[in-house]
């Protein structure tokens, strides 16, 4: 072999170790992927609602245990049953900088014809827990317990008026739906009324306007300790402790349902799996804080964090399963 046939061949090779390092830069930048300037954490309902309370405790669990390098920002887009807020992420494609705070409407919202915006617009990084519905009236109603209220809606569906946010399908929609359906009631015949908010379905129970209103329990235990409203059932497989461990759950009185709404940070179309898996690690992290774990325990959100991988297995079946119902309520079609 010659001397111009050696350094050809060494030559060649050296440019294929450089092509292959070349080519390899990019993912290890990618590897060590985060935050770069301020991220907006988006949330689709007004300040004060579960959704925003939601927002406010990850981007205090991020901050306090210094998780990431930039500011965070919690940016409410309320209306439209939380479609603004989808719609402004959704156009946020390959921006790991901005998340959004999913929610149950994200499927409901789509099944119902409200909006074109689905699940698969966004990337999945993690559900962080399950919110129970729980069911509350005003203090001098005359509905005192969960079985007084399903011989109301046996009687007539339509003399209990039932308050809720954010729109017509969503989840606080679908618990009542439930409720009725498993006590032999058309849900149908509901007389459902939906809010921009939660807060403002409250004060209309406050008010004695609304009959009853279906929200999370962080949003009117306060209320509730005040004997301002009584809460007469909730959701959930078992009773919730502290100051909600008197309220039976629906099962005890006559209604088979155990139903809650998860609450899930999503990302943007087309983010990176290095940066998917930066902001799942993060997460992880601050939802194994003790102050994380006080934040569950006071709105009695239940600890069910889901990975990526495991919460995108998930929402075709939710996706499926509310449908149905949401089919029996006279909202979707078959």
């Amino acid at each position: 072999m010659n001397t111009s046939t050696i350094t050809s061949r060494i030559s060649a090779t050296a440019a294929l170790l450089a092509a292959a390092l070349l080519a390899a830069l990019p993912a290890q930048a990618q590897k060590a992927w985060s935050p770069s300037r301020n991220v907006e954490i988006v949330v689709g309902s007004a300040p004060g609602g579960s959704n925003d309370k939601t927002a406010r405790a990850v981007e205090k669990a991020l901050v306090d245990a210094k998780l990431v390098p930039t500011a965070l920002t919690v940016v409410n887009r309320p209306g439209g049953g939380s479609t603004i807020a989808f719609a402004y992420v959704r156009q946020k494609r390959g921006d790991a900088h901005t998340l959004l705070v999913g929610t149950t409407a994200l499927l409901t919202n789509h099944i119902v014809g409200l909006s074109t915006i689905s699940y698969d617009d966004f990337t999945p990084i993690a559900s962080l827990f399950n919110d129970y519905v729980v069911f509350a009236v005003n203090a001098n109603s005359p509905i005192k317990t969960g079985k007084d209220l399903i011989a109301r809606l046996k009687q007539d569906p339509q003399s209990v008026s039932i308050a809720f946010a954010t729109t017509l399908g969503s989840h606080n929609h679908i618990a009542a739906g439930l409720v009725a359906k498993s006590v032999g009631v058309n849900a149908r015949n509901l007389k459902a009324i939906a809010f921009k908010g939660s807060a403002e379905a409250i004060t209309q129970v406050l008010g004695g306007h609304i009959d009853l209103v279906t929200t999370a329990a962080g949003n009117v235990v306060s209320h509730a300790a005040e004997g301002r409203l009584r809460i007469i059932g909730v959701s959930s497989a078992k009773r919730f402790p502290g100051a909600l461990a008197n309220v039976p759950t629906w099962k005890e009185q006559g209604a088979n349902v155990v139903y809650g709404g998860w609450r899930a940070i999503m990302g943007p179309r087309e983010i990176t799996p290095q940066q998917i898996a930066y902001w799942e690690g993060a997460l992880r992290k601050a939802t194994e804080s003790r102050e994380w774990k006080e934040d569950l325990e006071k709105n009695y959100w239940s600890d069910d964090f889901q990975g990526s991988a495991e919460f995108r297995k998930e929402l075709a079946k939710n996706y499926k399963d509310m449908k149905a119902v949401l089919v029996d309520i006279g909202l979707a079609k078959p």
